[in-house]
């Protein structure tokens, strides 16, 4: 059997030929120089299959060509405005193909191990942005970018969620996992708890050495984070496994293979080589969107603010805002959860104490300083959203709410002057 699955990899047409050769095997061994062509000829067609199912099968692709032409407007005319819209729109369809070849992916490595995939490369596009932003010593920009990336999957992503699932599985509460949703509501409080410290303490001017206190705080409560996120993994991987099976699981293993088991499209080392040329396109990508952001700043009369909190992650959270969408229409709100809420506590317990280790690396003084207000937004919706998820159920009507409270936040970051950031001082003068 593991013969039949392993070849059902590839494309019909190969099957086919590598049957004929079976049937005549004196043909194949008297000649070794046909032999080589129809090998050659067998991984063309697997190459040209794979880039038609990667490239050419969304629709969403039809974006693509927007990254060739943001980099040709940078070198020919170097306009801010039109290079950051252009370079937004190109990384948009590369975060959702980024986010498929995880999931073929996954297909090879079971359940536990693919959900951690689904989460480190669904948020592998902020991470490239904050890595070149810190390069550029744009501090505020990757403390923005990520909270608004928490901001977005809690609020409007598992919004979103509720509300399709609610919508379309109309008749009755979709429930969900209350164990597992209760673990990452109090992995988000704790990293709430880390950011607001470092906050206040600036704020309440009661530093022990000024200037330098605050940002010895963040690094130590950086490896904090760290030690409990990979404790967090080796509970979700090890210790109780049961406790992230979704509720309707009462079930037997045949029951799961029939109903939700998807055959994979692509094969796994097809699916390494995309991670590899997505994530490297990427790169490229963010290293001209984060270049324009100043100047389109400037260009389009936005604060820097609204497009770190706002923009940015809208770009970065296109696959799981799909994904989550998708699944919980399906009534799996369990994998919907999943993404949403899993992807904001890895990116607040492990993102956000990643890029303040990488600062310390780079010699940039990255902290967990967020400013109050932006401290204040965090604390508030992980509040709301851990009291949305504290029955287990979920409909339309909070679906609705939370996508509301995003709202607001979006609302409250346009017109919001960020006093640490030098690029909307200007703004600040022009009233």
């Amino acid at each position: 059997m593991g013969e039949f699955e392993d070849e059902s990899l590839v494309s019909p047409s190969s099957l086919t030929r590598k049957n004929f050769s079976i049937e005549g095997p004196s043909h194949s061994s008297s000649l070794p120089g046909s032999t080589q062509k129809f090998c050659y000829s067998n991984m063309k067609n697997r190459v040209f299959r794979s880039i038609k199912i990667v490239v050419f099968s969304a629709k969403i692709n039809c974006l693509m060509p927007f990254g060739p032409l943001a980099i040709v407007v940078s070198n020919l005319s170097g306009h801010h405005g039109w290079v950051f819209l252009l370079s937004l729109l190109g990384i948009i369809p590369l975060a959702e193909r980024l986010g498929y070849a995880t999931e073929q992916l996954a297909c090879y490595t079971g359940a536990t191990v693919g959900g951690l995939l689904n989460a480190t490369f669904g948020n592998a596009t902020e991470l490239i942005i904050s890595i070149y932003a810190l390069r550029r010593g744009m501090i505020r920009v990757v403390q923005q970018s990520l909270l608004g990336s928490i901001l977005s999957n809690m609020l409007l992503v598992l919004g979103c969620a509720f509300f399709a699932g609610g919508v379309v599985v109309s008749k009755r509460e979709q429930v969900f996992n209350k164990a597992a949703a209760t673990v990452n509501s109090g992995l988000l409080l704790m990293a709430v708890m880390g950011l607001l410290f470092p906050a206040v303490l600036r704020s309440t001017h009661t530093e022990l050495h000024s200037g330098k206190s605050e940002l010895a705080l963040s690094r130590f409560s950086s490896g904090i984070m760290l030690v409990a996120y990979a404790a967090y993994l080796v509970f979700q991987l090890k210790s109780d496994k049961n406790l992230y099976l979704p509720v309707d699981e009462a079930v037997t293993d045949e029951n799961y293979d029939d109903d939700d088991e998807e055959a994979p499209e692509i094969s796994m080392w097809e699916s390494i080589t995309w991670l590899s040329i997505l994530t490297i396109w990427i790169s490229v990508l963010s290293e001209y969107l984060v270049n324009a952001i100043e100047g389109a700043s400037v260009a389009m009369n936005i604060p820097v603010a609204f497009i770190s909190v706002i923009l940015l992650p809208i770009v970065g959270n296109a696959a799981e805002h799909a994904g989550a969408i998708m699944f919980a229409m399906k009534d799996k709100l369990d994998i919907s959860l999943g993404v949403a809420i899993g992807s904001s506590t890895q990116i607040s317990m492990f993102g956000i104490p990643f890029c303040v280790v990488i600062g310390w690396i780079m010699g940039c003084p990255m902290d967990l300083n967020f400013q109050l207000f932006e401290t204040a937004t965090l604390f508030i919706t992980v509040i709301v959203v851990a009291f949305m998820l504290q029955d287990g159920t979920s409909n339309y009507l909070k679906g609705l709410m939370l996508i509301l409270c995003y709202l607001i936040v979006a609302a409250s970051f346009f017109v919001h002057i960020d006093p640490a950031s030098v690029e909307d001082k200007p703004r600040k003068h022009r009233g």
